[in-house]
């Protein structure tokens, strides 16, 4: 069992900046990629960022990229998200994920059955 954990979530208001973090704890010696994923209510969860978890290569939705960074600091077991630009659309609930699944096609991690854990989910709400 992996265990995740949330935080950094918050009120911020267009234009401005949250860095997300995700603490992984259990048995994180099998994760091979930790992803981003956001979900507004009545929605379909939405792909946001993935890293391999050993060679810290990276995989960005469309709709982030050049905005949000993905990154992941092994001996602390946590992956970050920081968001930039921030637009009211990026309202969401953020949700990290472990994958504990190789693949060798950057974009099966854009799929949430590709993830075997998920945090409960923080709030971000970006106001106009």
């Amino acid at each position: 069992q992996v265990q995740l954990v949330e935080s950094g979530g918050g009120l911020v208001q267009a234009g401005g900046s949250l860095r997300l973090s995700c603490a992984a704890s259990g048995r994180t010696f099998s994760t091979y990629a930790m992803g981003w994923f956001r979900q507004a209510p009545g929605k379909e969860r939405e792909f946001v960022a993935v890293i391999r978890w050993s060679a810290g290569s990276t995989y960005y939705a469309d709709s982030v990229k050049g905005s949000f960074t993905i990154s992941r600091d092994n001996v602390k077991n946590t992956v970050y998200l920081q968001m930039n630009s921030l637009k009211p659309e990026d309202t969401d609930v953020y949700y990290c994920a472990s994958s504990q699944q190789i693949f060798g096609i950057d974009s099966v991690y854009s799929r949430s059955p590709a993830y075997d854990y998920w945090g409960q989910g923080t709030q971000v709400t970006v106001s106009s």
